[in-house]
């Protein structure tokens, strides 16, 4: 619980600093004379068998460079990259440093036997990675995960459909730790801010459909760029009522075009959205600009950093300076180093081409065509058709036709080497007419799920994302698919790298005739049995299902909790496979129902652990 003298005066400081903020954008105190561009590198930790590693503060003890920060889940990371004047080769000056970073990083990982991948969703999170035994071990992390359990009023839901659907309850924030991001910043003048910021919005559709890398999702095939919905989800606070309640998500596109100036967007933000994380300040900030000092705004900066827009507006202070700056917050981390520059390039040079009829956005486009936009890039990526002046254009045409000229443009307007935007917007070109990370990853799943589990298929795409970022210059369009002497098998250690989660399940009061016909029809030698409250009670087997065939005629009433085994065996999600083939082999068993919380999540048979077994 947040104390409430604290509470109201933080809150006292929040509102010093909207004011502030409003006299110094009035007053010309922003910088508006250079623009910059920064970026923010989100990224994984895994181990040598394409896990998530529990290792992040140690390798960054090992790394000792300011550059380099935590993050929510024990297997990100996130490095903050110099700020680069927008002119000249910028765009190599930023990827230099990049890379840099990365191979400081890589090195140290390799100390504690784990590696690095940049991706969107890591295809290897299970539910066992989202536990708080994963969660970092600072107060922040710690404070979020206390309020917005408590501002829900219960636990996190999330109901995601795609090819496939997802619908699990768990008890933490730490699915939002399942997005990686390569987040990027945009210093812009505040005498144009609210048109940028506008504008952002609208390319934002676009922009992210030849750009998505996350279409998995503990197994399920969900949506292009599963994490947008994934985001929302896991950091929303709204708990669901019996009343049409209109709130919105803190994770957000937003629902309106903006006005006014930056400081209205931030007076939205503290109107709509209850202060979750609060800390002592000293230093007013209106009387820091009476002192003729440069405030920090600190209160604001804290508020603002809890509400996840997708394009964040964005206050800070450089060299004594106050500046504005748009951060694109939904383009997700890798296939490699080269495609994150040329999203990069593609964003910044809409940002700076943009048209003079769209400097009032209301005038071109209806708010609610460019969230429809984002929404549709999201789940069907570059297969999309996108609202654009008027019409439904498919996203090639779009871009290729309308968007990338506007980019080269943009960039060519701010003075960006020529050779540099025809390498990143060709980068873009071909992406659109070839395959992005989402289409690479989907191809090579389907094709190893032909011959491989689930957690094998996983752990496959994961050591050849690796293997193919090895190269930073190695854009995903040109990535080959998997060959099969580079799958991965044999890796799994516990029962739920292995375990069936498909599968068919009999309620106890149903006719033992239903259960036994459904196990011919689909030769299943194991069946759950669950009561309504889908506890489970019983388990049926190809055995029992032979004596029902002698009992059929004396008794065609029979139920299945007349017939099955009550006194049922079981394992956890955790157990080791081969403490589980142990178990089965003492008690002769051909099959273990997996616990989770008490859930019934999936089961392991003998054939799934034969090739675990070397006694």
């Amino acid at each position: 619980m947040i104390d409430q003298k604290k509470r109201t005066s933080f809150i006292r400081h929040l509102l010093s600093d909207i004011n502030a903020l409003e006299w110094m954008i009035a007053n010309n105190k922003i910088e508006n004379d250079v623009v910059r561009i920064g970026a923010e590198q989100e990224f994984c930790l895994v181990t040598d068998s394409w896990r998530p590693s529990k290792s992040s503060q140690e390798i960054l003890k090992v790394i000792d460079d300011n550059h380099f920060t935590t993050e929510l889940a024990k297997y990100n990371l996130e490095i903050n990259l110099d700020p680069e004047e927008l002119k000249g080769n910028c765009f190599t000056t930023v990827q230099n440093q990049l890379t840099e970073l990365l191979t400081k990083a890589e090195h140290a990982a390799k100390k504690y036997n784990n590696n690095v991948i940049l991706t969107g969703i890591l295809p290897t999170i299970g539910k066992n990675e989202l536990g708080m035994d994963y969660l970092t071990p600072r107060s922040r992390y710690q404070n979020i995960n206390s309020i917005t359990k408590e501002l829900r009023g219960g636990d996190f839901e999330l109901h995601l459909s795609g090819v496939d659907e997802l619908s699990i309850q768990h008890d933490s924030v730490l699915f939002e730790a399942c997005n990686t991001s390569f987040q990027m910043h945009l210093q812009i003048p505040s005498t144009d801010f609210i048109s940028s910021y506008n504008w952002a919005q609208a390319i934002s559709g676009p922009v992210l459909s030849v750009c998505t890398n996350s279409p998995l999702l503990l197994g399920r095939e969900l949506w292009s760029e599963t994490r947008i919905a994934l985001f929302q989800q896991s950091l929303d606070t709204r708990g669901s009522s019996r009343a049409l309640k209109e709130r919105q998500p803190r994770v957000t596109i937003g629902n309106h075009w903006s006005s006014g100036t930056a400081a209205d967007i931030f007076k939205n933000d503290v109107a709509l959205y209850e202060v979750l994380l609060t800390k002592e300040i000293t230093n007013n900030a209106m009387e820091e600009l009476a002192a003729g000092r440069i405030p920090k705004l600190q209160a604001l900066s804290l508020h603002n950093g809890t509400i996840y827009r997708w394009n964040r507006a964005c206050y800070g202070v450089g060299n004594g300076k106050p500046h504005l700056r748009i951060e694109n917050r939904y383009i997700p981390a890798g296939p490699s180093v080269i495609d994150q520059m040329a999203n990069f390039a593609f964003w910044v040079g809409l940002m700076k081409g943009r048209p003079k009829a769209f400097d009032d956005m209301s005038s071109q486009m209806d708010f609610r065509d460019a969230r429809a936009n984002f929404i549709n890039a999201a789940r069907t990526g570059k297969d999309s058709a996108l609202h654009w002046n008027g019409r439904q254009v498919p996203v090639p045409e779009l871009i290729t036709n309308e968007l990338l000229p506007m980019a080269y443009s943009g960039l060519e307007k701010s003075g960006v080497d020529k050779q540099d935007i025809e390498k990143l917007l060709g980068i873009v070109e071909r992406r659109t007419n070839g395959q992005t990370g989402t289409k690479w990853i989907i191809k090579n799943y389907r094709n190893l799920r032909k011959s491989l589990k689930t957690d094998d298929a996983l752990i496959t795409i994961a050591g050849n994302i690796n293997a193919n970022q090895e190269n930073k210059n190695f854009p995903v369009h040109q990535w080959p698919m998997i060959d099969h002497g580079d799958e991965k098998k044999e890796t799994a250690h516990l029962v739920s790298h292995i375990m069936s989660t498909r599968l068919y399940i009999i309620n106890e009061n149903d006719l033992a005739e239903l259960a036994t016909n459904v196990m011919e029809w689909k030769d299943i030698h194991h069946m759950p049995v669950e009561n309504s409250s889908g506890e489970l009670r019983g388990l049926l087997t190809w055995t029992h299902m032979e004596r029902y065939k002698n009992l059929e005629a004396q008794d065609e009433s029979l139920l299945v909790s007349q017939i099955m085994t009550k006194n049922v065996i079981t394992v956890q999600h955790d157990t080791e496979i081969k403490q589980a083939i142990q178990l089965m082999k003492k008690l002769e068993y051909g099959c273990l129902p997996v616990m989770q919380d008490g859930h019934l999540i999936g089961i392991i048979t003998i054939k799934d652990v034969i090739p675990f077994d070397h006694d």
